[in-house]
């Protein structure tokens, strides 16, 4: 059965190119998104985000008129749902996007169509969708009313990288985690229209988990990386060289510390296992307090540096001004969900009497959290006036600046970029 429009709920870092992809196939797309200003740059040929190649991919899909953008669900035959899962309270997740979503394409359901979950969603979320949906629809049979339903459901998660999405998403292997095998093999059917990767068929409730461990494997590494940071401060010692000493071990291989972690994933999905798994989940746990603990940490190196200043320079603190390199939660992309570097900006902004500015070559406005507490200013502006330097996020640019022009005492490197 062959899909002749597709429907991508969430015009996001993942919605968006997903929906792009499928065009470019010369499939219909219709995008859906309860964001105007985005529906709109879209229907331009635009983009509202920043994706190297993403921008080409989506003029030439709306002007040939293979993608459209809308506020309102319309009628296809799949319907892929990228909406986000954030955590509410004590990280207990939140559904109330992918409840929305299912109310949204709920009315026009027909049998015969598919719907694909791709939201990072704790285990059995796929299952309570499928409830959500036939709470709905009674006129419908969904897969948890048995054989031969009229509309098949499946969870499968993206697993791209900010910055290569557009290669990754076509190339990168897919876990397809239908309700039954039958959803898995449809599912299937609509990612082999771009994929060049393996579709790998599992269940719901597998893939869900695969999603999270992968995630949740990443933190803990990155988590004794940043726990290593610490101690080798404390003992005097420079943590990327002694990385780079023991990943000369033929099964040894240490990732870089940095000030947390961030994105919607790495940062989000290990608390999904830990909400559903208390008890067992001792080690993820401890890996997400040590990462979300960073923050604080390169908070007291800033400390530490203005200390040092005022006592050098003889100024006060309401004349220092703090200079924090990098907001975006990783290297060369405008992405600033749960990004430690802007959480960090945000606590020298609120301790800091003096100015604190940032640097930030892939945002034109300061950020709402940061409005009103810093300015954004060019790396020339912050390298020759700033006082203290902070360096939060190597992207390209940053790593390209001349030794010469860092002239400042007083640095705070959470990346090793001048080391």
């Amino acid at each position: 059965m062959s899909f002749h429009t597709i429907s991508v709920i969430g015009l996001g870092y993942i919605g968006l190119p997903t929906a792009a992809v499928f065009a470019s196939r010369e499939i219909k797309v219709v995008g859906v998104d309860i964001n105007a200003h985005a529906v709109e740059t879209i229907n331009r040929g635009e983009i509202h985000i920043v994706e190297p190649e993403l921008d080409k991919v989506v003029h030439e899909a709306v002007q040939r008129g293979f993608l459209r953008a809308t506020t309102q669900v319309e009628a296809a035959d799949a319907f892929l749902i990228a909406v986000p899962t954030p955590f509410i309270g004590d990280h207990q997740p939140d559904l109330s996007y992918v409840q929305a979503a299912a109310s949204s394409i709920a009315p026009v359901l027909k049998a015969g169509d598919l719907v694909i979950l791709e939201s990072t969603s704790p285990v059995g979320t796929t299952e309570q969708l499928a409830a959500w949906l036939a709470a709905a629809r009674p006129d419908l049979r969904f897969p948890q009313h048995g054989e031969a339903p009229d509309i098949a459901i499946a969870y499968c998660p993206e697993r791209v990288l900010p910055g290569k999405v557009m290669v990754e998403l076509i190339e990168n292997d897919r876990v397809i985690g239908g309700m039954t095998p039958a959803c898995s093999a449809r599912a299937s059917e609509l990612y082999r229209i771009f994929l060049r990767g393996e579709c790998v068929e599992t269940h719901a409730r597998t893939a869900e988990m695969c999603k999270l461990t992968e995630n949740s494997f990443r933190d803990v590494n990155i988590a004794f990386a940043n726990e290593l940071s610490l101690i080798c401060a404390e003992q005097g010692i420079n943590v990327w060289e002694l990385i780079a000493l023991a990943n000369r071990h033929p099964r040894v291989n240490i990732l870089q510390p940095g000030p947390g972690v961030g994105g919607h994933c790495i940062a989000v999905d290990p608390w999904f296992i830990v909400a559903q798994n208390p008890q067992q989940a001792r080690l993820i746990r401890t890996a997400r307090e040590v990462n979300d603990a960073k923050p604080l940490w390169v908070l007291d190196q800033v400390k530490q540096a203005l200390a040092e200043c005022l006592t050098a320079s003889g100024k006060r603190a309401s004349e220092v001004s703090i200079a924090c390199f990098g907001l975006a939660f990783k290297p060369n992309i405008d992405d600033l969900r749960e990004s430690p570097a802007m959480t960090v900006a945000e606590l020298i902004a609120d301790w800091h009497s003096g100015a604190t500015w940032v640097v930030e070559p892939h945002i034109n406005t300061i950020p709402n959290r940061l409005a009103g507490k810093a300015t954004l200013v060019t790396t020339t502006e912050a390298l020759q006036q700033a006082d203290i330097l902070v360096m939060l996020v190597d992207h390209t640019p940053f790593r390209a600046i001349d030794a010469a022009q860092v002239t400042q005492a007083w640095i705070v490197d959470t990346k090793g970029v001048w080391r």
